[in-house]
């Protein structure tokens, strides 16, 4: 069974930094039916439960033409995450890769990333499938999944280099 913060065979922890602020701000809170990591997806799934992303007041107006999209890249903070771990064991057979080899909450800026299906904008709640995160998980931004997004801007001279 897997226990939430311990050190596995093979894992390698570091003393981190002190956390400096980076100039992050919140803009919402996501809602899932998940409060421990042990019982939360590994992956968001496009069948899995329809949850909430409920964006602050404050920023309910930069959802405008959100709605557009079918599907959505939500960046959010994994803010229960350790982040001393250079080296992890997820198969917790001793066997252990870099952190940056794997998608793992671990690391040491724990921004989590999905791409969700969106269902419906309510408001300042957006309600997506797809999301692999806990209840209570602070929000970071939300984008037009990037396969399906045309720039709207006018080109630029870096938009045409090759090779």
């Amino acid at each position: 069974m897997v226990r939430e913060n311990e050190i596995r065979q093979g894992e390698i922890a570091v003393e981190a930094p002190a956390a400096t602020d980076a100039g992050l701000v919140f803009i919402g809170t996501i809602r899932t039916p998940w409060t421990s990591r042990l019982v939360t997806p590994r992956q968001g799934r496009a069948d899995g439960p329809v949850c909430h992303i409920e964006v602050f007041p404050l920023w309910q107006q930069a959802l405008a033409g959100i709605e557009q999209f079918e599907r959505l890249e939500v960046l959010y903070w994994l803010h229960l995450s350790r982040r001393d771990l250079v080296r992890q064991s997820p198969a917790n057979d001793g066997s252990a890769r870099g952190t940056f080899a794997l998608r793992s909450p671990v690391r040491p800026n724990p921004i989590g990333t999905s791409i969700v299906t969106l269902v419906d904008v309510e408001g300042s709640t957006v309600l997506v499938r797809g999301i692999d995160c806990l209840d209570g998980t602070p929000l970071l931004d939300l984008k037009p999944d990037r396969t399906l997004f045309t720039p709207i801007a006018p080109p630029q001279a870096g938009d045409f280099e090759v090779g």
